[in-house]
C-alpha cells in the first residue's frame, strides 16, 4: 500500500492544470499524483498524457460532480492517506510533510488541512477554508480568518495547529480508511459544504479534524462556481439544511431546524435589499428542493455509528455576533 496519494479532480480545467499541476508534481515527491477526470472535453487528458506522463490518470466517461468524482477515484486508490486537492491550488515546497506528521502523531485525527491563502492576494486568507473551519449552533459555517464575506489579512494570528470542526475540501488530507468508513462525500450535495458534512460525520464517529498552518497553499477560488452566483447561494443554503438533518442530535434538531429556516428567510430579505432578488429566489428554491428530500437525508443518520465526543462547534450564533454586534474577526468571537 502506498503511503499517500495526491488526487486532483478535473472537469474542463485545462487552464488550471497547465498553470498549477507541474508544481504539484514537483513538490509532492515521492508521493504519487493522480488526476481523476470527470469526462472533460477541453483537452485536459491529452495535455497530461503528453506533458506530464508520470501522473496516474483515472478517466471517467461522464461528470459525476465533485462528490461522486472523488468517491469513484478514492475507491480505486489504495493509499493510507489521500489529499483531495483542487486543480486551482498552488502548493508550496514542503507542503505535505507538516500535515502528514501531525495526523500520524494523532491516530484519532481523520482529516486535516493546511493554511489556505488567496492566490490573487497572498497576504489574505482565502474564502474556502482559511485557517480551519467551524460551524455555529445553527450550522452556519465560518473560518479562522473568514466570517461570511469578511476575509482577514494573514498576520500569523492563526498559526497554531489545533482541532477544528471542518477542513476545507480545496486541500483536504484524509485517512482513506475513515473516509470509506464514513461513506465518503455525499453525492446528494453535488458540490459545496460536502466537506463540512463529511467532517461532522467523522466527529460523530469519534474521530477529530485539524489544521496545520505550518503548511500553506494558495487557492484561486471560484474556479467551479463564483461566490456571487445564485447557483452557489442555492447549493449552500440547501446543503446547509441537509447537513443539519443528517448530523445534528435529534432533540436539538427539533428546534434548530425551524429556527435555521427562519433565519434563511431573513437572509433572503437581506439579499433582496442589498443585491436584488436573484439570491433570495435561490434561497427559496433551496428550501423548496430541500423539503421533499428531508426523509432521504434523515435516513442517512442511521448509517453513522455515533460516539460521544465533544467537538469544537461554536455554541453561539455567528449571525448575531456578525450582524448584531458587528464582530467581524474570528478571534473577537471564538478565541
Amino acid at each position: 500500500m502506498n503511503k499517500l496519494s495526491v488526487v486532483i479532480l478535473n472537469y474542463n480545467g485545462k487552464k488550471h492544470l497547465e498553470k498549477f499541476l507541474p508544481v504539484v508534481v514537483s513538490y509532492s515527491q515521492p508521493y504519487e499524483v493522480v488526476l481523476a477526470d470527470n469526462g472533460s472535453t477541453d483537452g485536459s487528458v491529452p495535455f497530461v498524457r503528453e506533458q506530464l506522463p508520470g501522473i496516474r490518470l483515472l478517466c471517467f466517461k461522464e461528470n459525476h460532480g465533485f462528490c461522486g468524482g472523488y468517491n469513484k477515484a478514492i475507491e480505486q486508490i489504495e493509499s493510507e492517506y489521500i489529499i483531495l486537492l483542487n486543480s486551482d491550488v498552488e502548493v508550496a515546497k514542503g507542503w505535505i510533510a507538516p500535515v502528514l506528521n501531525m495526523t500520524e502523531g494523532r491516530p484519532e485525527m481523520a482529516a486535516a488541512q493546511p493554511k489556505i491563502l488567496d492566490w490573487k492576494n497572498p497576504e489574505m486568507f482565502e474564502y474556502a477554508g482559511a485557517a480551519g473551519g467551524y460551524i455555529d449552533s445553527l450550522a452556519f459555517p465560518f473560518c479562522r480568518g473568514r466570517i461570511f464575506h469578511t476575509i482577514e489579512k494573514d498576520e500569523q494570528q492563526y498559526n497554531d495547529s489545533r482541532e477544528v470542526f471542518w477542513a476545507s475540501g480545496s486541500c483536504l488530507f484524509v485517512r482513506r480508511s475513515v473516509y470509506l468508513e464514513a461513506g465518503g462525500l455525499d453525492k446528494d450535495f453535488f458540490a459545496h459544504m460536502e466537506e463540512i458534512d463529511l467532517c461532522w460525520r467523522m466527529w460523530n464517529m469519534g474521530y477529530t479534524v485539524g489544521v496545520c498552518p505550518e503548511s500553506y497553499v494558495f487557492h484561486v477560488g471560484g474556479g467551479t462556481l463564483d461566490k456571487n452566483q445564485p447557483r452557489k447561494t442555492y447549493l449552500n443554503f440547501r446543503n446547509g439544511l441537509s447537513l443539519m438533518v443528517k448530523n445534528e442530535a435529534f432533540f436539538k434538531l427539533l428546534w434548530k431546524l425551524p429556527l435555521r429556516m427562519m433565519l434563511d428567510w431573513l437572509a433572503a430579505m437581506h439579499f433582496t435589499f442589498n443585491n436584488g432578488t436573484k439570491h433570495a429566489v435561490a434561497i427559496g428554491k433551496a428550501h423548496f428542493h430541500f423539503l421533499p428530500g428531508f426523509a432521504r437525508h434523515y435516513k442517512k443518520r442511521k448509517l453513522i455509528k455515533r460516539k460521544t465526543k465533544k467537538n469544537p462547534c461554536y455554541r453561539g450564533l455567528i449571525v448575531w455576533q456578525y450582524f448584531g454586534r458587528g464582530q467581524k474577526r474570528f478571534n473577537q468571537i471564538v478565541d
